[in-house]
């Protein structure tokens, strides 16, 4: 009967003494900046004992300390604290368990020592890991989704500019100088532009029709682009258009964005191309946006009737519809205990 009772006393004393003996689970010192939070993860089995200690090492207070269950189960919260002796927090669930300590000073920053300690609930959780790991958890689901596709391109020719301008001589009232701005459409991969001044320049780019006419098919499809001369000379084909020697002249700028405004009012300005003649045809590979062309005259008396026209070549594509089985792919990150 004796040494029953005294194997008893001896197995008592041994759960006693196990049950009351912590566990160091972390014991740091940080620094949390002003206004900033300083976290940490930490895990604790079920029936575990948390014990936890707490000192800011310059005496100042801390605004808060918070122990979370995650994801968002708050089990303590302390605030405005300097220091916290051996708190003692049941933990009734096994888990990941956030510590976060925040500093809400604008001016300076806290010094922070803490001790984590566990008591464990028993002999089986005696060894029970704590440390938190992380993985990446990828949730694969699929869905039927209408896409948009392109089916083919679109080649075409646009007009973009076609129009008479009257400009005024250096002694009329009104300005001698005139700005035309024009759009180049949405695509375009080449334009060419021809100036005429008076009835020379357009009777040039008349001539030039005719003459393409004239060696064109009236049945072919591409009748339209063989018989106009800008669209010639955007294709490098020969356009039959040739440059006047007699008669009025224009001096222009071809000019973007603002600059035909400085050019209006004398001040800097930047241009494209310039030329000054009775008639000119160009083409361009250059797309640029918000173009104007700038005209003056330079004669005294006589007015002069200036002729712009603008052609573009563009590529649209052409789209339809299709439905297409597609693969989306969630990334989660998620805290974890390998116990």
């Amino acid at each position: 009967m004796y040494k029953f009772c005294l194997l008893a006393s001896l197995c008592l004393f041994h759960f006693v003494s196990f049950s009351q003996t912590p566990i160091d689970i972390a014991e740091n010192t940080v620094k949390v900046s002003s206004q900033t939070d300083e976290v940490f993860y930490y895990g604790f089995a079920e029936g575990d004992q948390l014990v936890f200690n707490f000192e800011e090492v310059n005496g100042k207070e801390l605004k808060e300390i918070e122990i979370m269950f995650m994801p968002s189960q708050s089990i303590y919260m302390e605030y405005k604290t300097k220091k916290i002796v051996n708190k003692t927090i049941q933990i009734r669930e096994t888990g990941v368990y956030k510590f976060r300590f925040t500093n809400t000073n604008i001016l300076s920053g806290r010094i922070c020592k803490f001790k984590i300690q566990r008591i464990p609930g028993s002999e089986a959780t005696r060894k029970f890991n704590t440390t938190v790991y992380n993985r990446t958890i990828l949730d694969t689901s699929y869905a039927d989704v209408q896409e948009r596709f392109a089916v083919k391109s679109d080649t075409s020719f646009q007009e973009v500019l076609n129009d008479v301008i009257t400009v005024h001589s250096l002694t009329n009232s009104r300005p001698n100088k005139v700005v035309k701005p024009f759009t180049l459409p949405n695509n375009t991969i080449a334009w060419a532009y021809y100036i005429g001044v008076g009835e020379e320049g357009e009777n040039m780019y008349r001539y030039a029709t005719k003459e393409l006419m004239r060696g064109s098919n009236n049945a072919s499809k591409d009748f339209q682009i063989a018989s106009n001369p800008l669209k010639a000379l955007i294709l490098g084909s020969y356009s039959y258009l040739r440059y006047l020697e007699n008669g009025e002249k224009v001096l222009y700028h071809l000019m973007e964005g603002t600059n035909p405004n400085a050019y209006i009012e004398g001040k800097s300005y930047d241009f494209i191309k310039s030329r000054k003649g009775i008639n000119d045809y160009v083409k361009m590979d250059i797309v640029k946006n918000n173009l104007s062309f700038c005209l003056t005259n330079e004669s005294l008396i006589f007015p002069i009737n200036v002729a712009i026209k603008v052609m573009a070549l563009k590529v649209d594509a052409v789209y339809d519809l299709r439905m297409v089985h597609k693969m989306n792919v969630k990334k989660t990150e998620e805290m974890y205990l390998k116990n």
